[in-house]
Formats: structure tokens, sequence, C-alpha cells
């Protein structure tokens, strides 16, 4: 019975197919086609400690690197522009590569602004990439302070994939040292990832008043879907720790990484 049911949909469908004629085969194929990108972030690593403050009032940070790769069909590929220098944002548009070599271009909600640190300055992609840490019942404890995200090619990912260049198709200047310009591409290439080392540019913690106990941290990776991708199930992943503090309050904490959990916003 079930066998007859299925045969019965498949003639239907291929009956409508037939009254739509070319429409919908055109339709479909080229919406299925599109080479889209799919960011796979990374689980939060490579944790350390940074001191700061006075030795009467001392202060301490968490940092850890942070990374995403590039593990779809297609570039993650944006361009940046504003129609003139009185204007201190770039809107975002992402190209997105077909089967017939065309791109078609996608208007988004990203823009990419130019940020000043103390080793560099060039165009970032505001909240590209976000942190959060939680307390182990998943409650916020601090959300992150990053400025955005200079996109490139900074590592081959381990996958093998299809259509990886060969060398990295997009630098890491991102407008470096050029905050006149009117216009910035920026992107991931098919089989590498882009990854920002702890400490660096907000990639860090105070934990001076935290209490002791158990936390996550939390990374997400175009949280807000301001870009498209093939797949968004893999863009959030996590690390469990614990904090302590043996040597007291105004000694470094001790921290100890217990799990970290790819592809998943909570890790027990």
């Amino acid at each position: 019975m079930r066998r007859g049911r299925l045969l019965l949909a498949v003639g239907l469908a291929a009956a409508a197919a037939i009254a739509v004629g070319f429409f919908v085969v055109g339709s479909l194929g080229s919406e299925e086609a599109d080479f889209l990108p799919d960011l796979d972030q990374a689980a939060p690593g490579e944790l350390s400690g940074r001191d700061g403050g006075t030795p009467a009032a001392p202060r301490f940070y968490l940092g850890f690197e942070s990374a995403a790769g590039n593990v779809g069909g297609g570039p993650m590929a944006i361009e940046g522009s504003r129609a003139d220098r009185s204007k201190n944002e770039m809107q975002v548009v992402q190209h997105i590569s077909g089967p017939d070599g065309s791109t078609r271009s996608v208007s988004t909600d990203a823009t990419l602004t130019y940020v000043r640190s103390p080793d560099h300055a060039h165009w970032h992609m505001l909240g590209f990439m976000r942190y959060e840490l939680r307390g182990s019942n998943g409650d916020l404890v601090a959300p992150d302070r990053k400025t955005g995200f200079c996109l490139g090619d900074r590592y081959r990912v381990a996958l093998p994939l299809e259509r990886t260049p060969e060398s990295p198709g997009y630098p890491e200047e991102c407008g470096k040292d050029e905050p006149e310009l009117l216009r910035v591409q920026e992107g991931i290439s098919v089989g590498y990832g882009d990854d920002y080392d702890a400490h660096v540019e907000g990639q860090e913690f105070d934990v001076t008043k935290l209490a002791a106990g158990q936390y996550q941290l939390v990374h997400r990776v175009n949280s807000d879907r301001q870009l498209e991708e093939s797949d968004y199930e893999n863009n959030a992943s996590s690390m469990a720790f614990r904090l302590s503090w043996p040597g007291g309050r105004k000694k470094s904490p001790r921290v100890v990484v217990l799990a970290r959990c790819p592809d998943s916003a909570t890790c027990p």
C-alpha cells in the first residue's frame, strides 16, 4: 500500500512539472546550482591568561583563539562600498558564484568600518563573529567587545574540498592603512579559514570579578545570517572550562579546559 501511494505521488509530481513546463525546471536548477559558501565555526582554542591593572588592584584577562573555515562549494566573497568619504561605514554586498562562471550580487545588512588597533588598521566587517561567556546554566555572563573581522585566507582547513584554490584567493590586507578607500573586497576561499589569536582585538574576557566555577565560551559566526550560506547548522561552537582562584583574588586564576564542542552552542 505504501508503494502504491509513493508511485502516485511521483506520478502527480511529474505531471505538474510537465504542465508548467520549463519555468519550474529552470527556477529550481539555477537555485540549486549556486556555489554557496558554508562557514564552519571552530571550537574556541588556545586559552591564555594576561595580567593587567596595578599590584594594588590587579586585573586578569582570559584570551582565546577563534577560527572559522569555509567548507562550502563557493567562496565567501563580500565587497564594501560607500558613495563618498563623509560616510564612516561601507555597505556590504555578497557575490555568489554560479555554475556557468557568472556571479550574482546580493545586498546585505552588513557593514564595514575602518578600525585602528595598536599594531594595524584596516576595514572590518562588524558582527562577522561573536563571542559569549556563559555560566554552566547557560546564563549570559559577558558579551564580546570585538570590533569586527578582516576576512581573509589565513589557513587551510583539514577537509579536502573540490573547489579549493591552490593558493589563497583573498589576502589579509582589507584596505590596510587606507582609510580613504571607497571600495574594499574581502572574503574566504573554499578550503581556507580565517582566525585570530588570543588577546588580539578583543579576543579576551575580563575575569577579575568572576566567581570560581564552571563556564562556557561560545563562538558564533554569521549569527545574524547577514550572509548567504548553504548550511547554518555549523555556525556555533563552544568550550567548557573551570575557573578557580587557588592563590586568592589578587593572584592569577587557574583555568582548566573540560571539553570542546564543535557545532554546538552548549558544552556539558
